[in-house]
């Protein structure tokens, strides 16, 4: 039995517009640029030639990839959720400790995770510390840097 992805719905999208994007724009473009390169003679040491036939196999295996993904899905709408406490989906306000620094993460799928753009996978040292937690409790993180302390300032499901 495959294992679930859980992911939002908005990771769920962005994985389907990436495979049909590939599907239909990438998957052409390289069979397009084979078949050039072709007419080119020699493949043995056409570079342009195996340079798309590289590019065709990461296609094919991002489309592979992605199609896992999307069948084992488990899409969870955080704007069906609601509480006190800090599940996948939560949109999580942190305070540092030590700087007072403020700080706003998403809990999302691994595949879906983009720490600059504040979505933290579930499985992340900082989302584990989090699950499960309420506002005003305090969690402390390891990290590179050392242990960091963390209030949870506010919790939010959008």
């Amino acid at each position: 039995m495959s294992e679930k992805v859980p992911m939002t719905a908005s990771g769920y999208a962005r994985l389907e517009e990436e495979l049909r994007h590939l599907r239909s724009v990438a998957r052409p473009e390289v069979i397009k640029a084979i078949a050039e390169a072709r007419e080119h003679g020699d493949l043995s040491e056409n570079a342009e030639y195996h340079a798309a036939r590289e590019r065709q196999s990461f296609i094919e295996g991002r489309v592979a990839e992605l199609e896992d993904k999307i069948s084992r899905a488990q899409v969870i709408d955080p704007s069906k959720l609601s509480g006190d406490t800090v599940m996948f989906g939560a949109t999580v306000e942190v305070a540092d400790e030590d700087t007072d620094q403020e700080s706003t993460f998403q809990i999302v799928g691994e595949t879906e995770a983009e720490v600059k753009e504040g979505r933290i996978a579930v499985t992340s040292p900082l989302a584990r510390a989090l699950i499960g937690k309420q506002e005003g409790d305090s969690v402390e993180v390891m990290t590179p840097k050392g242990t960091k302390a963390y209030e949870i300032l506010k919790i939010s499901y959008i």
